[in-house]
């Protein structure tokens, strides 16, 4: 049905855009992944989701532990119509007794992610050096503490990006496009199967579809009843 429903809304959007679309779900991956935790500033938040689009990375995590996660429009310049958005908070299930942190980390390791968290303070290895083989889940912290100590807690590595200046760390954003173009170049040279299912594209593609489209919700109802 999916499919169906692909192939009916593409004649609603120009061959321009559809050419586009393929063009660009060629270098999308969802072998990495981003992680942020708390970024309350709006200037960091947009600039890291630009990044992502820019370098291929469909999916980025979000955990709102105390700070609201709210990109500023101007800087992340509509990327985030193009990327699969997923939002950890307490108020999404009260039910459970996990933190939102520890929720977003059970989700990616059922999903056979590895998580990695980004400190200049841990000596695991570079980013250059990280093994990128298993499907990885990069975690950024605040600009001020980092990562929280569950983060820390349940990491499975750690990873920095070598420095040889005065200054001990990057801006966060700095930080999410220098590891993403890294290990996105990295994946793209190696014989790792990076690339999305034909599964994962048709989803992805219906998303931006009805990103694109003016009230796709009624053609879509114009289009179940013709199924009927």
């Amino acid at each position: 049905m999916s499919k169906e429903l692909v192939n009916y809304l593409s004649g609603f959007v120009t061959a321009n855009r559809l050419k586009r679309f393929d063009e660009v779900l060629q270098h999308r991956t969802r072998h990495l992944t981003v992680v942020l935790e708390d970024i309350y500033q709006p200037h960091n938040a947009a600039a890291v989701l630009r990044s992502c689009d820019c370098f291929g990375i469909q999916d980025v995590h979000i955990v709102e532990n105390q700070n609201k996660f709210a990109p500023n429009p101007d800087v992340e310049l509509g990327s985030l119509k193009w990327l699969t958005i997923h939002k950890y908070n307490s108020k999404d299930d009260p039910s459970t007794s996990l933190g939102v942190t520890e929720q977003c980390i059970a989700e990616l390791k059922k999903n056979e992610y590895k998580i990695v968290v980004t400190s200049p303070h841990k000596n695991d290895c570079s980013i250059e050096e990280l093994d990128i083989t298993k499907k990885t889940a990069l975690f950024f912290g605040t600009e001020m503490r980092g990562a929280t100590p569950v983060a820390f807690e349940q990491a499975d590595a750690f990873v920095k990006i070598p420095m040889v200046g005065f200054t001990e760390s990057l801006n966060i954003s700095v930080s999410a496009a220098v590891s993403l173009f890294t290990l996105s170049s990295r994946l793209k040279k190696s014989n790792i199967d990076w690339k999305l299912s034909e599964e994962e594209e048709v989803e992805i593609r219906l998303a931006w579809l009805r990103n694109t489209i003016q009230k796709p919700e009624l053609l879509e109802q114009e289009f179940l009843e013709k199924k009927k």
